[in-house]
């Protein structure tokens, strides 16, 4: 049984499971209110607790959220990693997967995402929320490195760690603004996942990488073994 699981079926102090219940009251919370919409009285009242007992557990509000967003950082990482797979078959399908991987997380996982980018937390609140963080925009700049590498020669580009910045402001903007699964996302014509790949697109196309999928994958002359074709950011077949 999962520590989501476990809040739900218990919301006192019993058995030793007041801090998952809290952790659970939170995100229920988050998902009615916000990051910034509930207190740490709310957070007991939901969890069946008395006002003082979450202090059992957690100093204040901003360590309860810190708990969550580190929670959360660590399933985003996990979820980036699982779509990144080390960059098999291909890099620019992989990296495909990564980008619809976080936008999947911001709309399957909203009170997470909350905690994670809008709860005013800074990402040094604790080590562990830090590094959690620094582990998912990790697998990020490493699918970068390996788009870096497929530049052609001669071709001025940013550093690696820059375009892993770029990447990822894309990824954010898009699953911000269109990828939530809440009242407040905005519609569009077509998917986020659409917008995040003709974004990439449009963005690799300006560094002057090749963008006909009909091209051989770039890697298949190096040491990775030739994927298919890539697809996503590289465009696809009519």
């Amino acid at each position: 049984m999962s520590w989501k699981d476990q809040g739900r079926g218990e919301r006192g102090y019993h058995h030793g499971n007041l801090k998952e219940a809290l952790l659970q009251a939170a995100l229920d919370l988050i998902a009615k209110k916000g990051a910034a919409g509930f207190t740490f009285a709310d957070a007991a009242r939901i969890a069946g607790v008395s006002p003082a007992a979450p202090y059992r557990h957690f100093r204040d509000r901003d360590e309860l959220l810190s708990s969550i967003a580190q929670r959360g950082f660590e399933q985003f990482e996990s979820a980036l990693s699982q779509a990144w797979d080390d960059g098999r078959p291909d890099t620019v399908t992989a990296f495909e997967r990564v980008g619809k991987a976080y936008l999947a997380f911001a709309r399957e996982q909203p009170s997470f995402y909350s905690a994670m980018f809008e709860s005013g937390l800074a990402i040094d609140a604790s080590t562990g929320l830090h590094a959690a963080a620094e582990r998912a925009f990790a697998v990020i700049r490493a699918a970068a490195e390996r788009l870096a590498a497929l530049a052609p020669p001669g071709t001025p580009r940013p550093p690696a760690l820059m375009m892993a910045l770029h990447i990822w402001s894309m990824s954010h903007g898009i699953a911000s603004l269109f990828a939530r699964g809440d009242a407040a996302r905005r519609t569009l014509p077509m998917s986020a996942e659409e917008l995040l790949e003709a974004e990439v697109l449009i963005y690799l196309r300006g560094l002057g990488f090749s963008t006909d999928r009909r091209s051989p994958a770039p890697e298949a002359a190096g040491k990775n073994p030739p994927g298919p074709p890539p697809g996503g950011p590289w465009g696809r077949p009519k």
